[in-house]
């Protein structure tokens, strides 16, 4: 069945979701529906591709795992609840899940531990804003935001309240440690070579 025609004040939930089948990407927060259409463009899918090599290369023969967009990970507000009333799904750029209980045929249930998303004009403001309350509500340790224009990635970790606190700032030479994984540290250099 094809996306029905709706308003802006209808809500949605990830069983409704489930029977979209109109070709497009779409995205549920608290039950809106966001078209993640068109595709990203030439760099940041290269820009995304080495983020990955470079944790997946570290993650290899470890607990955790790395996964890249389009991946589903379903936020209910209860870890039980059913497609029915589970309303946020999102698809992070990347995500790092250490428990893999969370794991499933269908994707992730629950918060990741590490969340990336790459800036782009069209999904900026919600990146920025929506996702992040939505991450440090749901509990994502690691939220990184990745500005491609500028060549900067902020780094917000989860303090003991629960909320993130400063970003760290690193640029395109800078190293990035991930203490989350342990020793990992990722090269922003050639993450943004070009």
């Amino acid at each position: 069945m094809a996306l029905p025609k709706f308003k802006a004040e209808d809500r949605f939930t990830y069983a409704d979701y489930l029977t979209w089948d109109d070709g497009q990407r779409w995205e549920l927060i608290d039950g809106v529906a966001f078209c993640m259409s068109p595709g990203p463009n030439r760099l940041h899918q290269k820009w995304l591709g080495e983020l990955h090599r470079q944790i997946a290369n570290y993650l290899d023969d470890k607990p955790c795992e790395v996964y890249l967009a389009p991946c589903d990970v379903r936020l209910p507000e209860v870890s039980d609840a059913s497609d029915e009333v589970t309303i946020t799904v999102v698809q992070p750029d990347i995500m790092v899940v250490c428990d893999r209980d969370k794991l499933d045929d269908r994707g992730v249930k629950g918060a990741p531990d590490l969340v990336v998303e790459i800036i782009s004009p069209r999904t900026a403001k919600r990146d920025i804003t929506t996702k992040y309350e939505l991450y440090q509500r749901h509990g994502v340790k690691e939220y990184w935001l990745m500005y491609p224009n500028d060549r900067t990635l902020l780094v917000y970790r989860l303090s003991d309240d629960s909320r993130y606190g400063t970003p760290e700032v690193f640029g395109e030479g800078d190293s990035v440690p991930v203490s989350l994984l342990g020793d990992l540290t990722v090269d922003m250099g050639k993450v943004f070579r070009e």
